[in-house]
């Protein structure tokens, strides 16, 4: 019933298995892939073109479904939703280096989707995915000039490890996913503590290595399933070619001055009228021909500049970073705010801070994850100038949060060092080239400005590359022009001790040890420049604003956590609308108190230790009457604790004890005696 071909890797300790031909067989290919208990289904469903793209329609998703960990979606409904952040980043990592895999002219519709089935503890989901992944393309008799491999590195006890577990990370000062070719890198997706360029690239060499083994053996598998694959070629391409002829010749001049104006507004328009000279005349099923070979055109030119005459489109050095301009606090309601603003590219960062119960609860498979550290990005379309609607955070925003929030989070203050939940975000104004660098920066100006202790400036800057055969050129600092008709969009953030963000796609069939180099020691040096900047412009962390919650911590006796919890817990809840402040209570008896003041914290303070304290023999206190009987008095000294005013005490004449003392009456008494079961005995205190 089956025709199944099966292939076992080994990669490292460890052993990656694909299959095809048990399951989802309607698919145009599918592949299970496993690695220990960790299985990932990848499936690959293609449809030919109806007309004519200037585009092509790749689409992946990565899915997981919870029966996967052995648990039961949480929620009304019990079923799992919308994608997860984990979810949408690994859909992202996967599309990333297989897009470049596929030939410019073919354009018809592709979904791959990679839905996680099975997973332990030991070997994580995405690289298996990404594996997977490439190995169900390489079967699908497409244009892939695959296949891929992927690995993941951690940097432990001062040593590179292949594809560690999930606790190996966290001993980790690295969690960098590689994915290449078996000629060149393709992707680099990376977190680091700080580690020095050499390392870096080190481990990016590495990684490579160590793939080649496994993409030779997807190739063997590819050939076994699929012996004779169809073979693809460019049915319009001496169409194309006369028409980029044309629109070359008619308009080369026009496109080269347009991109020397530096203002990207103006740029803009100039090359907006060039585009409807083209198309003014042409007829509906011309129009996707001509804008395509007018952006080749326009590629043509920029490119030529720079490699022939090291001209960029704004006039700077191919080393150059636009100028910076930096303002912190300057939103005067807001815990901490920075306005930085590279050239054309700007961001209002924002930091806020809050009690630890605002901290960022994940119900991931892996089991209950708890951040005090978030980081959101937005991108609204006036910031490049268009019309859009406000429609929540697509892709591409979570994915530039992510790699801010990860150059950043090596040096945020964990929970136990600043009590506090941290959440910045970072609004994008304008864009031209690497808003989420200028998120990175932003966002530690904006955290110092809050008075957070990070001890160092994080800069962060984008890279570019322009490569025809041997001759290439790497750019600093790029501009959205550069990025979208180069080769390469590497991104690097750190501190000037070394790096701790790294984001590199390359748009090309890889890049080579020297070129990685180059671009990450150039980097290093406009990270230097940056940081230059921003130490002049805030070189400590600001004292704790005076706008966030006051903060007080303490401890009392873990027996009393009950008293202050209260029945169904009445007690916390009074507390808190009492004096309006959050009280957090730990099982061990740790306290924290978040007020808006001072003064809010420790009253609040006050009444918990006052709940919690235990009476003092021979200690004085203010009491308050709380019933009258025929043999005394009940004082209420302590929440909870009230004691026997003996009728023996009262030395007045009275007819009734009531005569002379009532509910309510505010007396001071002292603590003669605490009998059996707590029994307290009081007597009037000297006055």
């Amino acid at each position: 019933m089956f025709n199944v071909v099966k292939k076992e890797i080994p990669m490292g300790s460890k052993t990656l298995v694909i299959e095809t031909g048990k399951v989802a067989r309607q698919a145009t290919a599918s592949v299970v892939a496993s690695m220990g208990g960790t299985v990932v289904l990848c499936t690959v469903v293609t449809k030919a073109e109806e007309e004519r793209r200037d585009f092509f329609p790749l689409s992946v998703h990565y899915m997981e479904k919870t029966y996967a960990a052995g648990k039961i979606p949480g929620g009304y409904f019990k079923r799992e939703a919308r994608p997860t952040e984990y979810e949408t980043l690994t859909s992202r990592l996967i599309d990333r280096p297989l897009r470049p895999l596929f030939p410019d002219f073919f354009t018809n519709e592709v979904q791959v989707n990679c839905m996680l089935i099975s997973l332990d503890k030991d070997n994580p989901p995405d690289v298996v995915a990404l594996l997977g992944a490439s190995a169900a393309v390489s079967v699908a008799n497409l244009p892939f000039n695959g296949p891929m491999g992927a690995a993941r590195v951690g940097f432990i006890d001062d040593e590179y490890v292949l594809n560690p577990s999930f606790a190996d990370m966290e001993n980790s000062d690295l969690d960098m996913v590689v994915a290449g070719s078996d000629k060149a890198v393709l992707m680099v997706e990376s977190d680091a503590n700080e580690l020095s360029e050499d390392l870096m690239i080190g481990a990016i060499l590495y990684a490579h290595q160590e793939m080649k083994p496994v993409i030779e053996a997807i190739k063997d598998f590819a050939n076994e399933v699929l012996p004779e694959k169809v073979e693809f070629k460019n049915a319009l391409a001496e169409e194309e070619a006369k028409i980029f002829d044309e629109i070359n010749s008619k308009y080369r001049d026009q496109i080269k001055e347009a991109f020397s104006t530096v203002d990207k507004k103006e740029r803009g328009e100039k090359i907006g009228v060039i585009k409807d000279a083209i198309v003014e005349n042409l007829e509906e099923d011309q129009l996707n021909s001509y804008l395509k070979q007018f952006k080749e055109v326009e590629k043509n030119v920029v490119r030529e500049n720079i490699l022939k005459d090291a001209k960029r489109i704004d006039g700077r050095a191919i080393d150059e970073v636009r100028d910076i301009e930096i303002e912190t606090n300057f939103l005067p309601s807001v815990h901490g705010s920075a306005l930085f603003t590279r050239g054309e590219t700007q961001a209002i960062v924002t930091t806020t801070l809050g009690p630890t119960k605002d901290s960022q609860i994940t119900d991931s498979l892996v089991g209950e994850i708890k951040d005090n550290f978030m980081l959101h990005y937005n991108f609204p379309a006036y910031s490049v100038g268009e019309l859009g609607f406000p429609m929540g955070p697509k892709r591409r925003e979570i994915g530039h949060g992510a790699l801010a929030k990860r150059s950043l989070k090596f040096a945020v203050p964990t929970i136990q060092e600043f009590p506090y939940s941290i959440r910045v975000v970072s609004e994008i104004t304008e864009s031209n080239g690497s808003s989420s660098m200028a998120s990175v920066c932003g966002g530690c100006l904006a955290l110092r400005a809050a008075g957070v202790p990070v001890k160092d400036n994080i800069a962060g800057v984008a890279m570019g590359l322009v490569k025809e055969g041997d001759d290439y050129q790497v750019l600093t600092d790029i501009l959205g022009d550069e990025d979208h008709l180069g080769d390469m969009d590497f991104k690097v953030a750190g501190t000037k001790n070394g790096v701790s963000g790294l984001q590199m796609d390359i748009k090309i069939e890889g890049i080579n040890e020297e070129i990685l180099e180059k671009a990450l020691m150039q980097a290093k040096d406009a990270r230097m420049h940056i940081l230059n900047i921003m130490d002049k412009a805030l070189p400590e962390p600001n004292e704790l604003t005076p706008l966030a919650p006051y903060f007080t911590q303490f401890k009392i006796d873990k027996d009393k956590v009950k008293v202050v919890i209260g029945k169904g817990g009445s007690t916390i809840k009074g507390l808190q609308e009492e004096f309006g402040s959050t009280i957090e209570l730990q099982d061990n008896g740790e306290v924290s108190v978040f007020g808006e003041n001072k003064e809010v914290a420790e009253k609040t303070k006050e009444k918990i230790l006052l709940l919690t304290a235990e009476p003092e023999e021979g200690k004085i206190y203010d009491g308050v009457v709380a019933k009258v009987v025929e043999f005394g008095a009940f004082v209420t000294i302590m929440p909870g604790k009230d004691g026997l005013l003996h009728i023996s005490q009262f030395k007045e004449d009275f007819e009734h004890l009531t005569d002379v003392i009532n509910e309510g009456d505010n007396i001071k008494v002292k603590l003669v005696e605490v009998g059996r079961q707590g029994r307290l005995k009081l007597e009037f205190a000297e006055s």
